[in-house]
């Protein structure tokens, strides 16, 4: 079984079925975010959200406004990989799942300042054992 993961080198960080991933625009400062979950070995991008227009934001023809924010879905094909940038000079990525929701590292603590992160299937951790212990007078 595959789970979608944060991947950077070495550093992988297991999420779940489902992820949001979010993340400030560097010139206009409007929020995106963007629903994906697990198809296979593949992301499938459910549907999106930009709360603002402009600098190339502009959301497609048949988005709807709802809550603050234009409301659409990618017409975009599974995808192998979503590649980050993550930089000193822009906020971080924001990473929720069902559970949480955290800037990129800290689901990566040890991630280097300047870097590549992709959100990929991989394969799910095996759950831990519990381990029998013996104990003697």
């Amino acid at each position: 079984m595959n789970v979608i993961c944060l991947v950077a080198g070495l550093l992988v960080a297991p999420l779940g079925e489902a992820v949001t991933l979010q993340w400030t625009h560097s010139i206009q400062k409007t929020l995106w975010a963007e629903d994906y979950r697990l198809q296979g070995d593949r992301l499938n991008l459910t549907s999106a959200r930009v709360r603002g227009t402009g600098a190339g934001m502009e959301p497609p023809a048949d988005a709807v406004y709802r809550d603050g924010a234009w409301h659409y879905t990618p017409a975009l094909p599974l995808l192998p990989a979503v590649s980050l940038r993550h930089s000193p000079h822009v906020a971080p990525y924001v990473v929720c799942t069902a559970a949480d929701c955290r800037p990129l590292p800290d689901w990566l603590p040890t991630l280097p300042a300047d870097t590549v992160v992709d959100l990929k299937a991989c394969p799910a951790p095996a759950p831990q054992q519990a381990k029998l212990v013996t104990m003697r007078p």
